[in-house]
């Protein structure tokens, strides 16, 4: 289980890869979720990505070995609960938040899910949504 709540370590991991090929001094807000996107897949990465931007967010995701999930939090005291454990079929999905104070809480995968995207505009939603 991962549980990460830092922004900017998070989005450190994720850009350390290619560091010396990145052009720091157009990085803001608006082109770092562009840039992390095409910078995996260049490097044809497997496996989940998080950036949050903003305070007090919260994601914790269960995973099995097989799930290829990305997660973009904007804004601040959002939180993403996802449970993916239970099963060992691969699964694609991404969720992006663009907010403050949502929930999002997924558990289980299924064919229907599989691929899906989230995405949250707004402040004080909640979703909950289970597979099965």
């Amino acid at each position: 289980m991962f549980k990460l709540g830092w922004g900017a370590f998070t989005l450190f991991a994720v850009l350390c890869v290619k560091a010396q090929q990145v052009d720091w001094d157009k990085i803001n807000s608006s082109t770092v979720l562009d840039l992390v996107a095409k910078q995996q897949t260049e490097q044809g990465l497997y496996g989940s990505a998080v950036i949050q931007m903003g305070d007090y967010n919260n994601a914790e995701l269960s995973l099995n070995a097989k799930t290829n999930m990305t997660v973009q939090q904007l804004g601040d005291y959002n939180t993403l609960y996802f449970i993916n454990s239970f099963t060992d079929k691969e699964t694609k999905t991404a969720v992006t938040t663009q907010g403050n104070n949502n929930i999002i809480d997924i558990t289980g995968s299924n064919s229907v899910s599989d691929g899906m995207q989230i995405n949250v505009k707004g402040d004080n939603k909640t979703i909950f949504m289970r597979n099965y």
